[in-house]
């Protein structure tokens, strides 16, 4: 039940294009949606789509990945095991700042005369483009072209092109290029999902120094104790005359040309900007490492930049694209579907490319909101498009993961259970999260995060990974569910796991969430096959994990008896699987009478209101549905899916994806286009009202999982690969690669046929529709789609 809708911006003034967003006309009503649009990152670094200028602004961030500082979490009343220790984002020295004055007047886009007026962020080059012509007051015709770029190719470097001509007259022209630190942390208390502020500066001086045109500044956290150096340098290309002058300060830095501009000759400014942080390494090294990026970016030169940008974004593109065709009676054309598709596919990339030692946060490195924190939707959202197309980083994100597993530890015993319980929310590895309700009582995320281990493992054939790492990680979140739950004699001695919080964060504190327990039964059973494998296949490793972990082989024995014996609950009248123990006792929620500006309800009503009742803000049933289909027969999935998805409000972006690929698979076409609609115009339509704040990562992986999973109908249980299209009315042809194993398949869906080709690799088998495919190197197969029934009817009518 969706209570927004959405709100496209206006064609006239962001027209489809196929690999760009477009912005045709400056216009401060779409201000602080645009900045988080336009951000440019690499996955280490981030920066808001600001203007050139530095002005206007909504929320200037520029973030780097990690980079945080930590607080006391305050309890009105505090008890055993909470979080004692928040962490957030930092915002750090802003250096994309160019100002530009003509005739000693400043170039400020709200009151400047534009003639012409375009940037766009384009998704080949992976540069956010900006070209301007602007009549000054005097009536001087300026010609301003900028490019900012974060380079993928070089992780600690962003670049900035800015370009001017004086068209018609001769003038005075100064371009002054800034860096400056301000203190200030945008935050809205009235909602808790935003970024927390401080009365305190963060980062705090250490050194900095200017030498010709290049300025270093040097800035540590007050309580993390993380130190981070921002340096640029320039490079000026003009005919003109010129001066130029440099200072810096503890918090800001200058270096200012001054042009006798001649009408007609450009002035070109290339900057160059490296971000280098660290907890353990000086200041002055942190001012090395700077030095050294500098001095490559200056021998390679913007341009070799701008190839090296396009060449990686071609890779990218070539093994992650999708393509769609739309319907000629579509109610948008192919650019624009194009268009959204690629724009949320581009935003991962810029969220995870470079991630490498940390993280994909909620909002990636568009905003400060979510504090910047890693939540589960890094795996269960993120990697399954980055395992299918990014084999390598989706490798590097569970790395990061393992990397955490002592601090796992620490936590699953301040809890009181054995083995390590993972984070619900952390950028460090410990937990941030302070309402424990809806935070630490998802132990789900151990499942999340093991079933994502799975899919990489089965997907890529890395068996190295998953016997090391893997399993050391599957041997500490078994133990977890085994201390966790207990066999029940009031339940016939069948595995019980109380006090939780699934998916839904409207249910909180429950007794068997089914997600929870088909994802810790999921869980248990590969860890105990993991250990088993090891023992016949390496016991040298075994070996080593033995070392590690402690592991005695009668816990083995003990995993599988808890999977083997899940309690599952389920209600026989209505032939549901039930969220959790006592679902169907509560009242349902009034939809009726909740009027739209009383969503989401987390800002409207009293947690305990909430609580009481049956009502939904993230799919859970459903979700596990999708990620676990093989434990569901076709009629428990209708009749599932005709029992909760009513009750589903719309207040999670992460639901619509979920709900869009269900109700493909169950055959509600029209209600699987509605979704689909809202989960790949969550930013660009701004359906949730808050794009703000950054982009929904998550809800971007769900496109991608819309298209695939969706509409071609792919499913990948224990990595066999199986498809069963179900083309909406409303596209032509929908076509996609996916690396298996180190092959390349490329699969295209029309309405009447799929046809497969393995365009690199040995030979694969698929599924089409139940008939088993063996695919040779470059030799398409072509097979017809069965028809699709009639859209089924729903079980059940929408709950009074």
């Amino acid at each position: 039940m969706l209570q927004r809708n959405p709100v496209n911006p206006p064609k006239h003034i962001y027209p489809p294009d196929p690999w760009r967003w477009v912005e045709t006309q400056f216009n401060t009503d779409f201000l602080a949606q645009m900045e988080t649009l336009f951000s440019v990152a690499n996955g280490y670094l981030g920066m808001r789509g600001v203007s050139d200028e530095g002005e206007p602004i909504w929320q200037n961030s520029t973030l780097i990945n990690g980079f945080y500082e930590t607080f006391p979490i305050v309890y009105g009343e505090e008890a055993y095991g909470f979080a004692k220790t928040g962490q957030t984002t930092v915002n750090v020295t802003d250096s994309k700042i160019i100002r530009l004055y003509v005739d000693d007047e400043p170039f400020y886009l709200p009151i400047a005369h534009l003639l012409e007026y375009e940037r766009a962020l384009d998704m080949r080059s992976g540069t956010l483009d900006r070209t301007i012509l602007w009549q000054t007051p005097s009536g001087k015709l300026v010609v301003i072209r900028s490019q900012r770029l974060v380079s993928f190719e070089q992780r600690h470097l962003a670049a900035i092109s800015y370009e001017v001509t004086v068209l018609n007259a001769d003038a005075p022209l100064v371009l002054s290029s800034e860096m400056h630190y301000s203190p200030e942390s945008a935050v809205d208390k009235g909602d808790p999902r935003l970024a927390k502020g401080f009365k305190e500066r963060v980062l705090l001086p250490i050194q900095h120094s200017v030498e010709d045109r290049r300025i270093l500044m040097s800035h540590r956290t007050r309580n993390s104790g993380m130190t981070i150096t921002c340096g640029t340098d320039h490079e000026f290309e003009t005919d003109n005359s010129y001066i130029c002058k440099s200072y810096a300060s503890e918090d800001t830095g200058k270096v200012v040309f001054s042009v006798d501009a001649q009408a007609g000759v450009p002035i070109r400014l290339i900057k160059y900007i490296t971000y280098h942080f660290t907890r353990r390494a000086s200041a002055q090294e942190l001012c090395e490492r700077a030095h050294r990026t500098l001095d490559r970016s200056l021998r390679q030169g913007f341009d070799d930049l701008l190839a090296s940008q396009r060449q990686y974004l071609d890779a990218f593109w070539q093994r992650s694209d999708v393509q769609i065709e739309g319907h000629p009676e579509a109610q948008q054309s192919t650019d624009e579907m194009q268009q959204i598709v690629r724009f949320n596919l581009f935003h991962i990339f810029q969220a995870s490319a470079r991630a490498q030692d940390a993280g994909v946060a909620a909002k990636g490195l568009t905003s400060q909101a979510y504090e910047g924190h890693y939540f589960w939707d890094m795996e269960t959202y993120v990697l399954p498009f980055l395992i299918y197309t990014s084999p390598q980083i989706a490798k590097n994100l569970l790395r990061f993961r393992y990397g955490m597993l002592d601090q796992a530890r620490t936590r699953a015993s301040e809890v009181s259970q054995e083995g390590a319980l993972f984070p619900w929310r952390t950028i460090n590895g410990e937990e941030a999260s302070a309402y424990y309700a809806a935070g630490t009582a998802q132990y789900h995320i151990n499942a999340d995060i093991m079933y994502a281990l799975k899919k990489y493992v089965e997907v890529t054939g890395d068996e190295e990974f998953r016997f090391k790492e893997g399993a050391e990680m599957l041997v500490e979140t078994a133990r977890m569910w085994y201390s966790l739950g207990f066999f029940s004699k009031r339940r016939n001695g069948q595995f019980c796991i109380n006090g939780v919080t699934g998916p839904d964060e409207y249910n909180t504190v429950v007794d068997n969430n089914t997600y929870t327990n088909l994802m810790a039964r999921e869980n248990l059973w590969y860890a105990a096959s993991t250990v088993e494998a090891l023992r016949d296949q390496h016991p040298e490793w075994l070996a080593t994990l033995v070392h590690q972990t402690n592991l005695d082989f009668s816990e083995v024995e003990n995993w599988k008896r808890a999977a083997d014996s899940m309690y599952l609950p389920y209600d026989d009248a209505l032939g549901i699987h039930l969220q959790h123990d006592g679902f169907l006792d509560d009242e349902v929620w009034d939809f009726e009478n909740t009027p739209p500006d009383k969503y989401p309800l987390l800002l409207h009503f009293h947690p305990l209101v909430i609580y009481r009742h049956q009502v939904i803000k993230q799919a859970d049933i459903v979700l596990a549905m999708f990620l676990l289909g093989h434990e569901f027969s076709e009629e428990q999935k209708q009749r599932n899916f005709d029992y909760y998805d009513p009750l589903t409000t719309g207040d999670s972006s992460l639901s619509v994806c979920i709900q869009s690929i269900i109700a493909a698979e169950i055959g509600y076409m029209e209600k699987a286009i509605d979704y689909s609609t809202y989960a790949v115009l969550m930013d660009l339509g701004n359906v949730a009202g808050n794009v703000k704040d950054g982009c929904h990562i998550a809800a971007m992986g769900g496109t991608w999982m819309v298209m695939v999973y969706g509409f071609a109908g792919l499913r990948d249980d224990d990595g066999r690969l199986s498809f069963n299209p179900r083309l909406p009315r409303t596209i032509q042809r929908l076509r996609f690669p996916l690396t298996v194993q180190e092959q390349t398949l490329q699969v295209e869906v029309d309405q009447r046929s799929v046809t497969y080709l393995l365009q690199q690799g040995t030979g694969l088998v698929i599924v089409h529709q139940g008939e088993e495919i063996q695919l040779a190197p470059e030799k398409p197969v072509t097979v017809s789609l069965k028809a699709i029934s009639q859209e089924n009817q729903a079980v059940f009518p929408a709950p009074a």
